[in-house]
């Protein structure tokens, strides 16, 4: 976990990565879980015979699922201090360019793109995620998060 004491600390880090997640295990039953909950039953997510057959020999997440843990494994990997708010304020760019099978491990690898000072003693973050998956060349999910804090 890195820790950082201000908002302050950040802009001289810009372009740097500044944590690495813990491992988190994608199960078939939070994949099953995010379907009912988004109303996206495809059946290479949720019919494990079928996704047998299937181009991945099994059944994936959504990407979407993929891309809403990212905030769970950002706050394993690190934490801003004496923040009193802290806003998803959205994304600018987002990419899945591989399958994440059920039971898959993940962690993202969070970069520092760019800091905006705002009012109200605020700051606009712009993090790159990279979610990689256990053993496999090329990550699941990149993204471009932009974050507002204020401290």
């Amino acid at each position: 976990m890195k820790i950082f004491d201000s908002l302050a600390e950040l802009p001289p880090l810009t372009g740097q990565e500044l944590a690495v997640s813990d491992w988190i295990t994608v199960t078939q039953q939070q994949i099953d879980l995010f379907a009912d909950a988004t109303g996206d039953h495809q059946w290479i997510h949720v019919d494990p015979e079928r996704a047998k057959a299937g181009p991945f020999g099994g059944t994936i997440a959504h990407g979407f699922l993929t891309l809403s843990l990212i905030p769970r494994m950002v706050e394993s990997a690190l934490e801003i201090r004496h923040l009193r708010m802290s806003v998803n304020y959205g994304l600018n760019r987002v990419r899945f360019p591989a399958p994440v099978p059920a039971g898959s491990r993940l962690r993202a690898r969070i970069k520092l793109l760019e800091c905006q000072p705002l009012p109200d003693n605020g700051m606009q973050i712009v993090w790159e995620i990279t979610v990689e998956r256990e053993g496999a060349d090329k990550p699941v999910c990149v993204s471009e998060s932009v974050t507002r804090r204020y401290a």
